[in-house]
């Protein structure tokens, strides 16, 4: 099997598997409609500028509104883990925090990819889970 399938399938098992845990909270419809316009934000605003846009929805006075239980909130953290996991970085504070701090232009343009990639199977799973539409 290529290395190439079996990525496309981890990041179609990792999605399927955020979608399936919000479908069980009360945020469900949001996050369905944003993962919808995700990968469209990205190309249109960027990657940084659009995970902080969700980090400042999802958040009041710099902490999680709901204790993270939000769907702004809920996307960027599985967006961030995810990239973060295939660029092999760490950092405290997630992805944006990574690109303004460490990430050059090639890792922000691979992020950015892989951020899409993966947003593409939340997209589909989260209008045939979530409704979203």
């Amino acid at each position: 099997m290529s290395r190439q399938r079996s990525l496309e399938q981890e990041r179609a098992r990792v999605a399927w598997e955020k979608v399936r845990d919000v479908a069980k909270t009360n945020y469900q419809k949001e996050y369905g409609q944003l993962a919808k316009s995700a990968p469209a934000d990205i190309q249109a605003n960027g990657l940084g500028q659009t995970l902080a846009f969700w980090r400042a929805r999802g958040s009041k006075d710099g902490k999680p509104k709901d204790g993270g239980n939000n769907a702004h909130w809920k996307l960027q953290e599985h967006v961030s883990a995810w990239v973060m996991g295939q660029m092999e970085q760490q950092h405290r504070d997630g992805l944006l925090c990574w690109i303004m701090a460490k990430a050059s232009t090639d890792d922000y343009r691979r992020a950015t990819a892989e951020a899409i990639a993966f947003l593409n199977w939340l997209k589909r799973f989260a209008e045939a889970e979530l409704g979203g539409k």
